[in-house]
């Protein structure tokens, strides 16, 4: 028994000594950053200058951005590529995600179509089979893997004519907001005509068979196509066979100026409904009746500020989704013949919960958001309640929408170790039947998720979802993945992600705040985190962390701190106003410069959420205290940081991370290492698997390496 114990007590030191040498080569050089040369460039904002420095970093297509760019990232993958459980974890995602994955099927003319992806594939096949051929295998109509050869031009939409004879597919090339529409022949796939090109934030409506609505702005004039502003939407008509340039200016442009202006049909082919809108808080709604000659645009709704929505048409008598004197939304019933708000009628009320509206099989499917869960109640065109559909747990549910001649339709449930199944739905009975489950390999038993109530700075009540492998031990060293969103009315609901698997297998908690500025609880918990209550969700953020270190789920240690886009934002000024909350830090995609983002794209839409430095020198100073450029301050140490971006990102322009990077390897005093990755051929967002695999690769590496944390993955589940 003696001997038995000596030799397990070496066997363990043997562990030891082997987990310390492995943990001595992670890596932690001495780096050398990039020079960023600064120049004599100032602004003045209401009678202050504030120096801008790197402003030269915004000509994203300039040979001297194009050197800093190259030298970053030859820093950036050199220690990435030097953290010695690198290949073991890009192993281990591609494992996870190498499962098949295939759509909901949807009907279109004469046949019913699906996407499938066979696992790794850089993008979704669409395939189809001929309705009532029983015994007929499906055949590929679409494959956006053929679009390029490293997978970097990817499939952005399809839509069919009423008759499924006729669709138009929009591209995008390299990640990039500007898409690319060709139309094709159903039946033979033959592409009908000249690829048209030059759309942007924009679907596609089809009217008949002749031709097509689609929204644009005019090519920027001022800067690179990327980054130049973009001011006047415009909702087009093309006709088929004609030039593009002979397009018919429909809504919009000088004589209608909105920055956002999108049209389409409505289900029966009568109607062109057009939303027209300055920010991305709220829009005008006119329709029009095309099947008379000359006829003039209803104004439905002239409040810009409100949101207001179309949900579904009887002839004139439309059903319209609104926030107009209902914060979490109501759906309303109108006649085109007396269409103001004062002839409005309740068809379902506001409740204490916010409300999404979808349609099929002539009912009313009521998508609610319950503390950031999904539930979901079936009403007829009347607004009587017909049932609650029993879904198969808490989490999300999509889908719920089919033509109105439909008798059953199909919606996925998700949840955070609940891979997005899809389900089909009969509507008259209410009964639910498993259509297809996903195939991904892992035990969702072994992990466990709760929701939480924090209290932020100022009192307010924050619901937090958190995930981990059940028995975790609360002694404040699990590594901790924060990721929250905080705007623009965006709700992060639960969602399985296989990659994050990667993360929580390794004993890691991954935690999601639903902070204010979303739209978890309507306009009210929106607007709390807009302008110049934009603290509150940095405060909220923050609350929530220490929230995570107070109840030992772990410490600042081995906590990281995740973002993109306004959550890149929202990471960037947390790091500036509490360096000390989190061991790394990850900005994605993030607006960074606060002072001039309205001048980039289409950024001036975002003034509802952020304000404008233009607006009054309160408003000016306000942006200046949290803008994460401005903010940082020299000779602090930062958490370790990689900004993420990529060159072809013309949503929020690259220039945003760059000047950040740039600033804060200046500011940063300390060991950690604080780094840009720019992903090429990108946008805001990887466009192909293996972009995304690589991306959560690198980010997952970096945040383990820089805790001190080696992951063992086990022989078994690399092979």
């Amino acid at each position: 028994m003696k001997k038995i114990t000596v030799l397990l007590t070496m066997v363990a030191l043997l562990a030891i000594a082997c987990q310390s040498e492995k943990k001595a080569t992670t890596p932690k050089p001495e780096i050398k950053y990039p020079t960023t040369n600064k120049i004599d460039h100032v602004d003045t904002y209401h009678g202050v200058e504030v120096p801008d420095p790197f402003r030269w970093l915004e000509d994203d297509r300039s040979e001297e951005t194009g050197a800093w760019v190259k030298a970053q990232n030859e820093v950036t993958f050199g220690y990435l590529n030097s953290i010695p459980f690198k290949a073991e974890l890009q192993s281990r995602i591609e494992k996870l995600n190498d499962y098949e994955k295939i759509s909901a099927p949807f009907k279109e003319g004469a046949y019913e179509y699906f996407y499938k992806n066979d696992g790794l594939q850089d993008h979704s096949i669409v395939y189809r089979t001929k309705i009532g051929d029983t015994g007929g295998e499906s055949e590929i109509f679409l494959n956006p893997n053929d679009f390029s050869a490293d997978g970097t031009t990817a499939l952005r939409g399809i839509n069919f004519t009423k008759d499924g004879t006729l669709s138009a597919h929009m591209i995008t090339e390299g990640g990039s907001d500007w898409r690319k529409a060709i139309v094709m022949d159903v039946a033979s796939k033959k592409v009908l005509e000249d690829t048209l090109v030059d759309i942007k934030f924009s679907g596609i409506s089809w009217k008949g068979n002749d031709g097509f609505f689609y929204s644009s702005y005019d090519k920027p004039k001022d800067g690179s196509t990327l980054s130049g502003k973009t001011q006047h939407h415009k909702l087009y008509y093309h006709k088929l066979g004609t030039p593009q340039s002979s397009d018919e200016l429909i809504f919009g442009g000088i004589k209608q100026p909105n920055r956002y202006v999108g049209g389409f049909m409505t289900n029966d082919q009568k109607y062109l409904v057009v939303s027209g809108a300055q920010t991305t808080a709220g829009n005008q709604l006119y329709v029009k009746d095309l099947s008379k000659p000359n006829s003039q645009f209803i104004m439905l709704s002239d409040d810009y500020a409100a949101r207001v929505s179309y949900a579904d048409n009887i002839g004139s008598k439309f059903f319209l989704s609104t926030n107009i004197d209902a914060p979490n939304y109501r759906l309303v019933s109108l006649d085109l013949s007396k269409p103001t708000k004062e002839n409005w009628v309740d068809v379902i009320p506001e409740t204490e919960n916010v409300l999404n509206i979808n349609t099929g099989g002539g009912k009313f499917f009521a998508n609610y958001l319950v503390d950031a869960k999904t539930a979901i109640k079936q009403f007829d065109r009347n607004g009587k309640l017909e049932r609650e559909v029993s879904l198969p747990g808490i989490g999300t549910a999509n889908g719920f929408g089919a033509k109105d001649e439909a008798k059953d339709l199909y919606y996925s449930f998700t949840s955070f170790t609940y891979p997005s199944t899809i389900f089909k739905y009969d509507i008259a009975s209410g009964e639910s039947t498993l259509y297809r489950k996903s195939k991904v390999k892992f035990n969702p038993e072994d992990y466990e998720t709760k929701q939480i109530f924090y209290t932020s700075k100022d009192g307010t009540k924050v619901p937090m979802f958190i995930t981990h492998k059940k028995g975790i031990k609360m002694d404040g060293k699990n590594p901790t993945y924060m990721y929250a969103y905080g705007g623009f009315n965006i709700s992060l609901t639960p969602r399985f992600s296989a990659t994050r698997i990667a993360w929580l297998e390794q004993g890691g908690i991954y935690a999601q705040p639903n902070l204010r500025g979303g739209g978890e609880y309507g306009e009210k918990w929106h607007l709390a985190g807009t302008k110049m209550q934009k603290q509150n969700v940095f405060d909220d953020f923050i609350a929530a962390g220490e929230y995570l270190i107070s109840n030992k789920y772990t410490s600042s240690d081995y906590l990281a701190i995740a973002g993109g886009s306004n959550g890149g934002l929202l990471v960037g000024a947390t790091m500036a106003q509490r360096p000390d909350l989190a061991k790394v830090a990850l900005p994605a995609v993030g607006v960074m410069d606060m002072l001039r983002y309205h001048t980039f794209t289409a950024g001036a839409g975002w003034a509802a959420d952020y304000g404008t430095a233009e607006d009054s020198p309160e408003m000016f100073e306000y942006l200046r205290a949290y803008s994460p450029v401005h903010a940082l301050k020299p000779g602090v140490e930062y958490p370790a940081t990689m900004v993420t971006t990529a060159d072809h990102d013309d949503r929020v322009v690259p220039a945003h991370s760059f000047k950040f990077a740039a600033q804060l390897q200046e500011s940063h005093k300390g060991a950690n290492p604080v780094l840009i990755r720019v992903q090429t051929n990108a946008g805001h967002g990887s466009v192909s698997t293996k972009q995304r695999m690589e991306l959560a690769a690198d980010m997952y590496g970096f945040v383990w390496a820089n805790m001190g944390v080696v992951p063992e993955f086990k022989e078994e589940v690399l092979n």
